[in-house]
């Protein structure tokens, strides 16, 4: 009876590929290494060029970094349950290993959902307020910045596989998806749920329910700042620096509320829930390198110098150090809320008679600066 008991309690669960397409599993799983090997390959470059170029150490590149890590550890903790399922039919999960791979998708996936947010953050900063942007996101900020998101996410987890270990579960253990979700592994269990399912909201509100509306509510002083401006040239240039964020958004917060809606209040077969998993879990980590590489193609550059790089060429362009430069601020007002201020360098070794101008940007404000 002990030895029943406990296997009802931790059992093996089941794991489903694509509903009633397992005959064809063996090419599913071309698409699906595509895209793990998409998102390895892409992110992992980001890494690599954030690392090497020491010109792309900014905030915006550093938080770009810590979205490639999420992204990578997003797919990561999928790919081997669904490859051995696609390419071996390896269907069965021991109890422990599923806990363990459920807490570390939903960590990932609260962890991306912070990134994004700060990413924002860091979008607002450097356009309504560009002469403050390096004073205020420093990189001592951005590491803070960093564990937060790491201690938000865990903490916040944490208590869901003690939640689901006091469960017991039914003879029939077959999840919907290839990889263990929280709501997948609570509707098989025998007994009362309701503090899973209370505690499951909480987790999705507090965590993607503000962060999204923090996201748009970061939008408004941005929107303003844009139709500020004077021509639509630089309206659309400065609209062009959050395409990509708000691209990234959208690829992971949709299918992610479209999935847990799915599983909360929807009466939806297999098939529908499995193909919004793999949206949710295996699109973003493999689109957001994409994403990014159009406007930054800095990265792209530093990939190709590393790439092709000759022996006595300097791969970076170091600029002049600080000492050799002197500064000289020349503020032009432009109207009541907004200014423009110049630097203008000069270099002891180009002579006096040589400067460089730079616009800085605009400030946003009720005094010229």
């Amino acid at each position: 009876m002990s030895s029943n008991h406990t296997t009802s309690r931790l059992p093996a669960f089941l794991l489903l590929g694509i509903p009633w397409r397992e005959d064809i599993h063996k090419w599913l799983s071309i698409p699906f290494f595509l895209l793990y090997l998409a998102a390895a390959l892409g992110n992992g470059a980001i890494l690599v060029a954030v690392a090497r170029n020491p010109s792309l150490r900014e905030p915006m590149h550093c938080f770009l970094s810590m979205l490639a890590v999420t992204d990578l550890a997003l797919s990561g903790t999928t790919l081997p349950t669904t490859l051995g399922l696609l390419w071996f039919g390896i269907s069965q999960v021991a109890f422990d290993v599923c806990l363990t791979q459920m807490f570390f998708i939903h960590v990932a996936s609260v962890a991306e959902s912070s990134v994004l947010l700060a990413m924002a953050v860091d979008r607002w900063t450097a356009i309504a307020c560009p002469l403050r942007y390096s004073a205020l996101l420093t990189h001592r900020v951005v590491a803070r910045v960093g564990l937060a998101v790491l201690i938000r996410s865990a903490l916040t987890l944490l208590p869901l596989p003690f939640l689901l270990l006091r469960l017991t579960y039914n003879d029939q253990r077959r999840l919907t998806h290839s990889f263990c979700f929280h709501p997948d592994i609570m509707k098989l269990a025998r007994n009362e749920t309701e503090v899973n399912v209370h505690y499951g909201l909480f987790v999705i509100l507090s965590t993607a329910g503000i962060d999204s509306i923090l996201i748009i509510l970061s939008y408004i002083p941005i929107a303003r700042v844009i139709l500020g401006l004077g021509s639509w040239g630089e309206r659309v240039r400065a609209a062009g620096t959050c395409v990509s964020h708000v691209a990234a958004v959208l690829v992971f917060f949709v299918p992610m509320i479209g999935l847990s809606v799915m599983h909360r209040f929807g009466s939806h077969g297999p098939l529908p829930l499995a193909l919004v998993g793999y949206i949710y879990l295996l699109v973003p980590p493999a689109l957001n390198p994409v994403i990014y590489s159009i406007k930054c193609q800095c990265i792209w550059k530093t990939l190709l110098r590393l790439c092709f790089y000759q022996p006595g060429v300097p791969r970076w362009t170091s600029s002049p150090h600080p000492s050799h430069i002197k500064h000289k601020s020349l503020p032009v007002t432009c109207s009541q809320r907004f200014s423009v201020q110049t630097v203008q360098i000069e270099s002891p070794s180009m002579g006096s008679s040589q400067s460089d101008e730079t616009s800085i940007g605009l400030v946003f404000g009720d005094t010229p600066v």
